[in-house]
């Protein structure tokens, strides 16, 4: 390659190039180039100089020379028997030095006082490694270009090298080459620098919602450089291995919960932000934080002005990654500090001091999709890398779209699901966190979409493959995580459907170890409690863990994950405040979001309500939570439900970064905040109770069902009642009995000779007696006047309620 140069050049004598062609007398040839404008990218002196050699009985052959201004604008070329000798100038000292690199582990790797290189793509014929001045990306300047040679740096399908030098305020990215061709599923384009799919952290805006230079919503991004000094003190944190059954879990989202300033945070809308309030959720009985998505993202994805509010539409909630290693930068305090290094270690604090409070973290994860969509979306990282590997695509290059995102992850081709391993093993090991929930679940038991018949069935077919995206038995990628040495021992949850229509709920590949979130029994949960007919025996199903979706598989009640409410739907206070979305503020004309909620606005739609009203909604939210706490399986409750937060009738925010996504602390002190107490109250019992907890599911041994009488349950069709003793080796026996019905009943006790039943729960009741708990002031005075209805066995229950009895010895103060 000739470079072009300024002002008189001469090529000076720096190494021999041997040449056996030249004669020993060949005279010393000189070229005067002050004619050449200064500039010898005029390729007819080089054809001069090459002809005149020729002449002298030379080869027109010449090794690649430095060429630099000279004083005099003479150009020489000297030529002899054995050697033509050019000078040059002692090279400038370059800032790395390059070897040929190991194909794994694939990312960038710190070691041997350098960093290794590594990045699959099969269907690329060139890569080059970028690397990026921190102070540069903003103007998308790459500093030093490192081409790999497909000889040297490519082992098979991975392109490899290892560099020394110094990294500091370096990042990286890669170029790849190759057909530019949708309709054969690749989409390489050289002039982009793409992020490494294995990338541990990535560098781009610093600020959460800022647009990008020249308002970009897609600001240049690249990866963190890894460094062998890289170190964090994890002060002997070790997994805390909780028993699934004992878990209480808490769904949240990490800027949500501090970012109002009610919060009083140092570090608002951060990781370190969570940290200041984890006492407060271990106050509320919390054991297990279930964090959305937490992976990098782009909150500008969406970003369009919405005209209803007057603000802009965000990406809020996060279900769109962009890379997978990565911890979402502009969710912590150090943002881009340390390129990248500061978000990697702010996390990392998260978990340490969660552990610390008895803890544990689970991550919500996107294997899905990714935030790259269909043809008309960014190329960022994976499609350009090998988009006919880690996406499905029709045989025409089309994108199979089961995530109703644009693009599905072709989760079961043997690279993809090696990487989605290898990443669960990072945030499992390096992170250590405790588990995952991955979002539509059922997409990773789709079959993948190879270009070769042979692949999928060891055998050639006839016609176009259809098998793309089939629901396999066995998923090879499932199978992997299941049986994994490091992974079979972390929680691992599925959200068992897809927009594609395929539901998996208690039929979801679980080689007995995954949990599900069970959507049934959100549904069945929230038509009993409404008082809908029909659902008594569904509803007993519930409390008993789901035996009737998990039993016969082989698993046991906490591979239930039981919810009412969770982010994607209503809120629990709005759960029995509106009958319809309201979802005008997201600019869609309220034509996004789910249209059957099973709610019930206890008889007048929307906040402005009679005190009846209100009341009523009160007690609903008492016996919606009070269920979860006395089912078999893992309940799970979603930020904010324990104070009532609403989002004013919106069950579908993904878009709003504001109050409606936002914890309101200001809520929790107020006298509104009177569910915080009977939820951090009825947390605590069940933590007391070892039969809220089985190991399995319930028999008759311990459970017996009642209705309005004892041992004589109803489970017709218009029954609206359901009640229930259970032996507990820690409380003796409990009673809990549900009234869904707009009548009061007066029910009858079993009778237990030398014991006597005692109230503790009745969400008829108004604060602080909803709950007797042991140092309310006037306790015993409450407890009296219901003597004359216990002293017969008998317990009057008000419409829309449910309680809980404890027994006691008769002799017992």
């Amino acid at each position: 390659m000739i470079l072009p140069i300024h002002a008189r050049l001469q090529v000076r004598t720096m190494e021999l190039l041997r040449c056996p062609s030249f004669s020993a007398n060949t005279p010393k040839i000189t070229y005067n180039t002050s004619n050449t404008k200064g500039i010898l990218r005029n390729q007819s002196n080089f054809n001069e100089l090459g002809n005149n050699l020729s002449n002298h009985g030379g080869r027109r052959k010449f090794l690649a020379a430095v060429i630099n201004a000279s004083s005099d604008g003479s150009l020489e070329a000297v030529s002899g028997d054995t050697a033509v000798v050019v000078e040059k100038p002692p090279p400038k000292l370059r800032r790395f030095q390059v070897f040929d690199g190991s194909p794994t582990p694939f990312g960038a790797t710190a070691r041997d006082g350098g960093v290794n290189f590594a990045i699959s793509s099969g269907n690329a014929t060139s890569a080059t490694l970028c690397l990026i001045n921190l102070a540069d990306l903003p103007e998308k300047r790459v500093s030093e270009q490192i081409l790999l040679d497909p000889f040297t740096n490519k082992t098979g399908d991975v392109w490899h090298v290892f560099v020394k030098g110094n990294f500091e305020d370096m990042l990286y990215g890669y170029r790849l080459d190759g057909k530019c061709s949708p309709e054969e599923g690749h989409y390489f384009d050289s002039s982009k620098v793409l992020l490494d799919p294995y990338a541990k952290a990535v560098v781009s805006r610093g600020e959460f919602g800022a647009l990008g230079m020249e308002d970009e919503c897609w600001a240049p991004m690249a990866a963190m450089v890894p460094s062998a000094s890289d170190e964090f003190d994890w002060e002997g944190d070790l997994p805390l291995k909780l028993p699934q059954k004992d878990l209480i879990i808490y769904e949240m989202h990490v800027r949500g919960f501090t970012k109002h300033e009610s919060s009083k945070a140092n570090f608002p809308g951060t990781y370190r932000g969570v940290v200041e309030k984890l006492d407060y959720l271990k106050e509320l009985g919390v054991n297990c934080i279930e964090l959305m998505p937490c992976h990098e993202f782009n909150e500008l994805e969406y970003y369009s002005y919405n005209s209803v509010l007057g603000d802009y539409k965000m990406n809020f909630w996060g279900y769109s990654t962009v890379n997978f290693f990565s911890p979402m930068a502009r969710y912590a305090s150090a943002s881009t500090q340390n390129c990248g290094r500061g978000p990697v270690n702010e996390f990392k604090f998260l978990v340490k001091e969660a552990h610390k409070r008895g803890i544990e973290v689970i991550m919500d994860v996107v294997f899905n999709h990714t935030a790259e969509g269909n043809e008309n979306g960014p190329i960022l990282s994976f499609k350009g890398v090998d988009n006919s590997v880690f996406y499905m695509l029709a045989p025409k290059g089309e994108f199979y779209n089961y995530s109703g995102c644009g693009n599905t992850f072709n989760c079961n081709h043997p690279i993809v699901r090696q990487f989605i391993l290898d990443c669960l093993r990072y945030w499992a090991t390096e992170m250590h966190v405790d588990g995952f929930r991955f979002d539509l679940a059922s997409i990773l038991t789709r079959s993948s979409s190879l270009w070769d018949a042979v692949n999928v069935y060891g055998k050639s077919i006839d016609g176009d493959m259809l098998t793309t995206g089939t629901p396999l038995s066995s998923p090879p990628l499932i199978d992997m995580i299941s049986n994994d040495p490091i992974l079979h021992g972390v929680k691992l949850i599925a959200e068992a459907w897809d927009c594609g229509g395929l539901y998996q709920v208690g039929m979801f590949p679980h080689w007995g170890i995954w949990s599900e979130w069970n959507g049934k029994y959100r549904d069945i949960v929230r038509q009993f409690i409404k008082g809908t007919d029909g659902f008594s025996g569904a509803f007993a199903e519930c409390l008993c863990g789901s035996p009737n979706l998990y039993q016969e598989g082989g698993r046991k009640p906490w591979n239930s994950i039981n919810f009412v409410c969770a982010h994607d739907g209503f809120t629990l206070a709005d759960l029995v405040t509106y009958n319809n979305k309201h979802n005008i503020a997201n600019g869609e004309d309220n034509k996004d979001g789910e249209n059957h909620n099973n709610s019930w606005n206890c008889g007048q739609e929307g906040e402005f309500a009679s005190i009846f009203v209100k009341k009523l909604r009160k007690r609903q939210m008492r016996n919606f939570f009070l269920c979860l706490m006395v089912s078999q399986g893992v309940p799970m409750i979603y930020m904010g439900d324990e104070y009532g937060h609403t989002k004013g009738g919106n069950n579908n925010t993904y878009c709003h970064d504001n109050y409606t996504n936002y914890f309101r602390w200001d809520k929790v002190e107020e006298s509104s905040s009177d569910f915080f107490r009977f939820c951090c109250l009825v947390n605590k019992f069940r933590h007391e109770c070892e039969s809220l907890g089985l190991n399995d599911f319930p028999t008759a041994e311990r459970l017996q069902w009642h209705g309005h009488v004892p041992g004589e349950p109803d489970w017709s069709e218009t029954s609206r009642f359901v009640s229930f003793s259970l032996l507990d080796t820690g409380k003796g026996e409990i009673y809990i009995a549900f009234n869904t019905s707009h009548l009061p009943v007066t029910v009858t006790l079993p009778e237990r000779p030398g014991y006597r039943w005692e109230p503790l729960v009745d969400t008829a009741k108004p604060v602080p007696y909803d709950f007797l708990s042991g140092n309310l002031p006037d306790r015993e005075n409450a407890i009296r006047q219901y003597a004359h209805f216990l002293d017969s066995s008998q317990y009057p229950m008000l419409s829309y309620s449910s309680i809980i009895l404890i027994l006691v010895a008769e002799d017992q103060n």
